[in-house]
């Protein structure tokens, strides 16, 4: 296991055990104070401790190493527990939303406000802070189990306001369809949150295009380009996990050997690896130059050159993903 996938696992177990204790002081508040709203809570949070445990699994297998049935290892399985986790999120949702209307139908008496309310606030400040730096620590090792399940984290610490609004409201006005009205509205966030969370997991899921990341990708490498990369196409960046994998075929001189051309697919990787870290894997499939190529390559120094160098190929999102070679736009 790797040091990021290492870093990953321990979170996502301390958000597991975590869960589950505030799982349990919900029940508790619930058993206290006899409030639907709190049980509603307490019922998201059954799914906050599956969710936790599914992320714990999916993280331990992502860092398995690669093997004969997977040679790009197991990083996919994070976008398998990402869109069951926001499909959990949903539900969640719709659950509230059943309770607060049951609860709007039926009111019932409530006890010891002021201890639940305590209670459910301390576990939204945990939730919220536990759930900011999961996403954090995420982004930076670029797990999305991790930052989905900061997500779920968060959302479940905004379901939880809108019912402690609720409850406030509530012990001071002794008006009792509040919280089930603030609880619907909030219900509806979780949805919505639960729909990207499963938008996202399906597009990795997919090898759908990062726009955001080829972007970035594009944008360093033409500022880091040398003049024997004549040509850049045919790229593609595919997500297994923590593990950004690239592919791209480079146009060089025609007359340059092995090592030479070697050294040039050496520069490259450096480059990307300098930017983005260990996390890349990198194929680089090499292209000889043609005549028309003239047109593009500003090499200074060509000994067989045949044509004039007429402008410099700009790289973008467009024409690097293109699978053939480039000519002037001239």
């Amino acid at each position: 296991m790797n040091t990021q996938a290492n870093e990953n696992f321990k979170f996502q177990r301390i958000i597991a055990i975590v869960g589950i204790i505030l799982f349990l002081v919900k029940l508790y508040a619930w058993y206290q104070t006899n409030s639907v709203a709190i049980l509603t809570d307490a019922l998201e949070s059954t799914i906050n401790v599956i969710a936790g445990l599914i992320g714990l699994y999916s993280l331990y297998l992502s860092s398995l190493p690669k093997d004969h049935n997977h040679p790009y290892g197991h990083g996919k399985v994070e976008f398998i527990s990402a869109s069951i986790e926001g499909a959990l999120i949903t539900i969640a949702g719709v659950v509230i939303i059943y309770e607060a209307i049951g609860e709007l139908q039926n009111p019932k008496t409530i006890e010891k406000l002021d201890l639940g309310l305590i209670l459910v606030s301390l576990t939204a400040v945990i939730n919220y802070v536990l759930g900011y730096y999961a996403i954090k620590k995420g982004k930076k090792n670029n797990s999305l189990a991790l930052i989905a399940s900061g997500k779920h984290l968060q959302t479940d610490t905004y379901s939880t306001i809108g019912i402690i609004i609720g409850l406030i409201i509530l012990y001071f006005t002794e008006i009792s369809w509040i919280d089930s009205v603030t609880a619907l509205i909030f219900a509806g966030f979780i949805i919505y949150t639960g729909y990207k969370i499963v938008r996202e997991s399906i597009s990795g899921i997919m090898d759908e295009t990062d726009e955001l990341l080829l972007k970035e990708v594009v944008d360093y490498l033409s500022e880091e380009r040398r003049e024997n990369w004549i040509d850049l196409h045919n790229l593609r960046i595919i997500k297994y996990g923590s593990t950004l994998h690239f592919d791209c075929h480079m146009t060089v001189p025609w007359y340059f050997n092995i090592e030479e051309g070697h050294k040039e697919v050496d520069a490259l990787e450096d480059a990307v690896k300098n930017h983005f870290g260990d996390r890349i894997e990198l194929f680089v499939h090499l292209d000889a130059c043609k005549e028309y190529s003239c047109h593009i390559c500003s090499k200074t120094d060509c000994p067989v050159r045949k044509h004039p160098f007429q402008e410099s190929l700009k790289w973008t999102m467009q024409n690097v993903s293109l699978n053939k070679k480039h000519n002037s736009s001239l």
